[in-house]
């Protein structure tokens, strides 16, 4: 784990309203991730900085157990041209604690996700993201990046 500071930038995708209740939140972003993905949504978003796949977490109502929204997307250099059932979220600058997942990721992103939720770290709750980039493609051996806001 390390701790990185970041500059304000946007994302456009997809949401969903869900929480970490009785495995919702696992069923839902799958679901989720799974129709961006199918419906290849990605070319859909314009101005994409790169292919890079955010998976965000954001405007929670207290902590990771109240409800929080979920987007799939991209970052973005500008949120002009947004297709009708895309939104825009812009991330605040922040420092961030980044933890890395390998491997299996359906195993291992959960783990990590479950060592953050049980850690003491002073998490801020503004947004916290997973980034699948190329090495996140073939998720029996792959690599993602979680960040994680924090104070």
């Amino acid at each position: 784990m390390r701790t990185i500071e970041l500059d304000q930038f946007i994302v456009i995708g997809i949401s969903i309203r869900t929480s970490n209740i009785n495995g919702k939140s696992l069923k839902d972003i799958g679901e989720l991730f799974g129709r961006f993905m199918s419906q290849h949504l990605i070319q859909q978003i314009p101005n994409k900085i790169n292919s890079d796949i955010y998976c965000v977490y954001t405007d929670y109502e207290s902590d990771f157990n109240a409800p929080y929204s979920t987007i799939i997307g991209c970052r973005v250099s500008s949120t002009e041209d947004i297709p009708e059932e895309f939104i825009s979220k812009t991330i605040p600058a922040a420092k961030y604690q980044v933890y890395k997942s390998t491997g299996n990721l359906t195993e291992s992103l959960g783990k990590t996700w479950e060592g953050i939720w049980s850690s003491e770290i002073d998490r801020r709750y503004s947004a916290d993201f997973d980034i699948y980039g190329a090495k996140a493609m073939d998720f029996s051996n792959g690599e993602v990046e979680s960040y994680v806001s924090v104070n």
